[in-house]
């Protein structure tokens, strides 16, 4: 289906919701775009380790509360610029785990049991420090009672026994992420590194592909131990050319340090940053048109992946400082 009606049919106003790709790489960005177009906001955002998805949705006053591991674009911004000023003006609720603990609790909701336990961050300010206070979690049913429970190892005795932390499943309403290839049925083929996205995908109630080609299913039959996600997990799947720009798609295009030095200067300023979601979202109609109106087809070659390397030989990775 096309990419507005998936986000108006399966991201509702307080959604709990999910977005793959890791920092740099594979956001979906078409689909943040367009949460941030039809004004969609109130959402509880769940993510693992993510740079520009994140940090747009709350620029845009889209998120309410965030629970993750990580929120950065690498050098551009190694805490995202608008998720670190939401922090410090307290404007969101933050829940921080490790970025192990995070694809576990994903990892628990696919398999569809309450908690998973770790050893991870025992020792740490994660155990200490909660971003929801006890009367929160008791108003809002969707909450877990607690942020994370240390317990004895029940298989162990005595006062030797070693401790173990058990952190709560997740189940968003919704998870969107970004492929490379999906047939017309749902089927996913993922190049690259997964990240948790197959974890967040079957741990959704609903799941968003959007995708830089639609084949026709036989062509994924072809070495199908590439694919990485069945068609009955995805409920609606969307093609969107260059869907994760600004950040890379492994082997289709890498990311544009251009538009994310811009966008660092637009972010650090709130009048500045209107006009950013004026220019780039609001005023475009769809992800095609903002690229067509703010980047260009030149640009975009520029980007386009090298088909041995899989990332772009001709971009200019320093600072232009």
């Amino acid at each position: 289906m096309g990419l507005s009606e998936a986000i108006s049919k399966f991201v509702l106003q307080n959604a709990h919701i999910c977005i793959g790709g890791f920092t740099l790489n594979r956001n979906p960005m078409a689909a943040v775009y367009e949460i941030i177009r039809q004004n969609i906001g109130g959402l509880h955002l769940y993510v693992h380790s993510n740079g520009q998805g994140a940090d747009e949705l709350i620029g845009a006053g889209a998120v309410s509360k965030i629970e993750l591991a990580y929120a950065g674009t690498g050098r551009f911004a190694p805490t995202c610029i608008r998720f670190a000023k939401a922090a410090c003006l307290k404007s969101i609720l933050i829940e921080d785990y490790s970025n192990y603990q995070m694809t576990l609790r994903f990892m628990a909701g696919a398999m569809g049991v309450p908690f998973l336990p770790t050893t991870t961050s025992l020792g740490s300010d994660i155990i200490e420090k909660w971003g929801f206070s006890a009367d929160i979690r008791r108003k809002d049913k969707r909450l877990p009672a607690d942020k994370l429970i240390v317990i004895d190892n029940p298989f162990e005795k005595g006062e030797k026994a070693s401790k173990v932390v058990l952190v709560p499943a997740i189940n968003p309403d919704v998870a969107i992420i970004h492929a490379q290839t999906a047939d017309s049925k749902g089927t996913v083929r993922i190049e690259g590194l997964t990240f948790s996205d197959i974890e967040q995908a079957k741990a959704a109630k609903h799941l968003i592909v959007t995708c830089e080609k639609i084949v026709e299913p036989d062509e994924l039959k072809n070495n199908s131990g590439l694919n990485t996600l069945p068609h009955f997990c995805v409920d609606a799947v969307v093609e969107a050319p260059y869907g994760a720009y600004p950040t890379a798609c492994y082997k289709r295009y890498d990311y544009d340090p251009e538009f994310l030095q811009t966008y660092e200067k637009y972010a650090k300023d709130d009048s500045l940053y209107s006009k950013y979601l004026d220019n780039y979202i609001y005023k475009t109609k769809d992800h095609a048109d903002m690229l067509e109106k703010n980047i260009g087809a030149k640009r975009l070659q520029v980007l386009k992946a090298d088909s041995d390397k899989g990332y772009s030989t001709k971009i200019v990775r320093k600072s232009a400082v």
